[in-house]
């Protein structure tokens, strides 16, 4: 198919989770690239997820999913043409969003082959997998440009470069008075609300015990959901912990790890607005695909994995009993702070 031209507005669908939506932005910046600056951009996204894509200055406009999500057909179908674009790209697949997206009459509408409904409601279908690919979520996102102009798959280090991550608020007082300047401030995430294995907190616990308390000040972040699962833990830690569960807006996270200088977390979306900000991000997944880093590492300058390097899939009917993220000792993830601290 020839390529699409004379686009002056395009809609990125991904109504998923933040660290999917991360993964996402960069096709913002990348599109404007090949297009041009004066390209608009829209996001449709949830609406947890909007503090997320509002700090990101390649997108123009971002539209409300769980507003959609209330309407009538006929609602779904007004809303969609409201926004006036050329182009929607369906990201994260959903048959509500494709049908009302044709019924709207957006000209170009992309999507993947592997969605049986797109077969009549898009007019621009690819055709890849991401089930079985090689290639990391980020670049798998791109596959949907070829008819906008996509020569070649770009590489990691150019989409982490795209992230457009700027647009962040100054962290309030009330936190940023807690913050040491003459220390390294990490950010320890524990939890993923069960979206990823995680690294049992003994070994949290541990890695704090290791690092010394005169070089670095940790604080300890999650969401409200998980605070009753994590009181027992965040009891048994030193007093100079700072614990900041359940006690930030997203907005306010995105600053403190702005504000901060690493962070540490399972395969979540902390972790990747951390690589997007710059700061020292290490994650630490399992090696079960597709949950395994080729996929979901987080991409930035000062990103990073630790993954025990094996094949295995032990834990897939029982995703607590990943045996082989808790083989990654606490002082392996501790060489890997003391090495930050050299070059802060």
């Amino acid at each position: 198919m020839a390529k699409i031209s004379g686009i002056k507005k395009i809609l990125i669908s991904r109504t998923d989770a933040i660290g999917d939506v991360m993964l996402s932005l960069p096709l913002a910046g990348l599109l404007k690239e090949m297009i041009g600056k004066d390209l608009k951009i829209a996001f449709f996204g949830k609406t947890y997820t909007y503090d997320v894509v509002n700090s990101c200055e390649y997108v123009d406009e971002f539209y409300n999913y769980d507003t959609f999500s209330n309407f009538d057909q006929a609602g779904k179908v007004a809303f969609l043409k409201e926004i006036g674009a050329d182009v929607i790209l369906h990201v994260f697949p959903r048959e509500a969003i494709a049908s009302a997206a044709r019924q709207a009459g957006i000209p170009h509408r992309i999507g993947t082959t592997h969605r049986l409904y797109h077969i009549w409601n898009c007019n621009h279908l690819v055709s890849f997998s991401r089930k079985n690919s090689t290639l990391h979520e980020a670049q798998l996102n791109t596959f949907l440009l070829k008819d906008l102009g996509l020569i070649e798959i770009p590489t990691i280090e150019k989409l982490a470069s795209l992230y457009g991550f700027t647009k962040i608020s100054p962290l309030p007082v009330k936190f940023s008075d807690r913050l040491k300047d003459t220390k390294f401030k990490l950010i320890l995430h524990p939890g993923s609300n069960e979206s990823a294995r995680e690294w049992n907190k003994v070994h949290y616990r541990d890695l704090i015990r290791y690092l010394p308390p005169e070089k670095v000040q940790i604080i300890i972040t999650g969401t409200g959901n998980e605070l009753s699962g994590l009181n027992e833990w965040l009891s048994s830690l030193p007093e100079n912990v700072i614990n900041f569960v359940g006690r930030l807006e997203l907005e306010e996270l995105i600053s403190l790890i702005n504000t901060c200088d690493g962070l540490i977390a399972a395969s979540t979306g902390p972790l990747h607005i951390a690589a997007a900000l710059g700061k020292h991000a290490l994650g630490i997944f399992p090696p079960i695909r597709p949950m395994h880093p080729g996929r979901w590492a987080p991409i930035g300058e000062r990103a990073e994995v630790a993954v025990v390097k094996k094949a295995c899939s032990d834990c897939r009917t029982e995703p607590r009993k990943c045996h082989c993220i808790n083989e990654i000792s606490a002082t392996e993830i501790a060489d890997r702070v003391t090495a930050w601290l050299n070059i802060k």
